[in-house]
């Protein structure tokens, strides 16, 4: 599936969109509950079951290391309580998941990966869900060729480097001593240094820019862009280890995504990045951590 681009499956009578993102595939839960009883409010209903939030919490901890595990308990505490609530944006915000997303606009609505989608699916109706699996297999399999093949090589690689990156993050720039939120901001701040070097612009400024758009900017990326990405990836978990601080490392991954997307002929091909010194993004990795 092309990045950014939506894709349309039919279960049971019911358009459903699979979108690409982050190098997964997320389902519109929107889409899913249009033709059952309930509607939308089925997803709420949904996220109240404990078992719900359990599966979760378990989901984010294999795929999220930024994940807010001390909320996540606290909400789990509350679970069964006949006051219990718990929406799709209280939940992103109060752990920082990321298996789920929620939008508003034309194109928005909640989305899941495709993990928890199915989930939702089974407790929607198993046979809706095995609608659902079949439909979307079929989906994979159209799509096929050399395309596919390829961001399933640029998918593997972000996955490896992204995980050098993380681990190079939390062995040098993460005290001991930070809270799960100071620990989110620094994870944060170093995906915008590597937004920055290669797209020019911080997430919240293409958000501002594009507020019309689901997902990200790497959503919609070129797949140049993407294998560029998961290079600077790698560089910059090394440029950490080096000690390097924020503002050479961005200097230096910048110029490297310049040279890297010239040679392959680009067209978007980044310049160089000139920011004010009053401009805080990205700003110095752990600056107002505690020592």
């Amino acid at each position: 599936m092309t990045r950014g681009t939506r894709k349309t499956i039919e279960v049971q009578g019911t358009p459903i969109t699979v979108l690409f993102r982050g190098g997964e595939d997320f389902i519109s839960l929107t889409d899913m509950v249009k033709h059952f009883e309930g509607g939308g409010a089925l997803i709420e209903q949904w996220l109240r079951n404990k078992d719900t939030i359990l599966f979760l919490g378990v989901w984010e901890r294999l795929n999220n290391h930024a994940f807010n595990s001390p909320e996540f308990e606290g909400i789990v505490s509350e679970a069964g309580r006949n006051s219990f609530h718990l929406s799709v944006k209280r939940w992103i915000a109060a752990t920082g998941a990321r298996g789920i997303t929620s939008t508003v606009g034309r194109r928005g609505g909640t989305y899941a990966h495709r993990d928890i989608a199915f989930e939702f699916g089974s407790w929607l109706s198993p046979e809706f869900k095995l609608y659902l699996i079949t439909e979307f297999q079929r989906l994979k399999e159209d799509e096929g060729g050399r395309l596919s093949q390829a961001w399933d090589l640029t998918r593997t690689l972000s996955r490896l480097n992204y995980r050098m990156l993380t681990e190079a993050i939390r062995a040098r720039l993460i005290p001991p001593s930070v809270t799960p939120d100071q620990a989110v901001s620094v994870y944060k701040s170093e995906a915008d240094l590597l937004n920055v070097a290669l797209f020019g612009r911080t997430a919240e400024e293409w958000r501002d820019a594009h507020p019309e758009l689901a997902g990200t900017m790497r959503d919609y990326a070129s797949i140049e862009q993407l294998l560029v990405l998961a290079g600077l990836e790698s560089m910059n978990a090394e440029l950490i280890h080096m000690g390097l601080p924020p503002e050479e490392r961005l200097r230096r991954l910048n110029e490297i995504a310049i040279r890297q997307m010239t040679s392959l002929g680009a067209p978007d091909a980044p310049r160089r990045v000139e920011r004010p010194a009053q401009d805080e993004g990205p700003r110095e990795v752990g600056a107002d951590l505690p020592p």
